[in-house]
């Protein structure tokens, strides 16, 4: 049995939290690409979008804890989100915004597939979170 507040999907447990009026919404959920990749044979590289969030989650670990952050590799497809987004949208990072609800912060650029919204710009993703969760902007 699984513990409570956790729904599960393929072998990752996703946080879930409760609306007040019961309903259930899932947590916003991260997509960045693991470090020291290589690429048709060379490298090793980063993806500088990816460093840039994780360098606001450095400064801001607390984020860590109310956002699920999924380390998915370079190498194309990626299943995780392909299965979430369609195969046009797997660059990374990718933020799928788990509460549609939510109001959201001006200067961000919102993109819609498969039922989910999601951001991808690394500078928006960082704006979201920090309007979202209350730590500092990018300035």
């Amino acid at each position: 049995m699984e513990p409570p507040g956790l729904l599960r999907r393929r072998r990752n447990l996703l946080p879930i939290t409760r609306r007040r009026n019961g309903g259930n919404v899932m947590n916003d959920r991260l997509y960045l690409l693991r470090p020291n990749f290589t690429d048709k044979g060379t490298g090793p590289f980063f993806c500088p979008g990816c460093a840039r969030v994780e360098g606001m989650l450095s400064y801001y670990p607390a984020l860590r804890d109310k956002i699920e952050i999924q380390y998915i590799d370079f190498q194309r497809p990626r299943p995780a989100l392909v299965s979430e987004l369609g195969e046009e949208h797997q660059g990374c990072p990718k933020l799928i915004l788990g509460d549609p609800t939510r109001t959201l912060p001006s200067k961000v650029t919102v993109t819609q597939a498969k039922g989910r919204q999601f951001i991808s710009d690394d500078i928006e993703i960082c704006r979201y979170l920090a309007k979202t969760y209350g730590v500092g902007e990018p300035h």
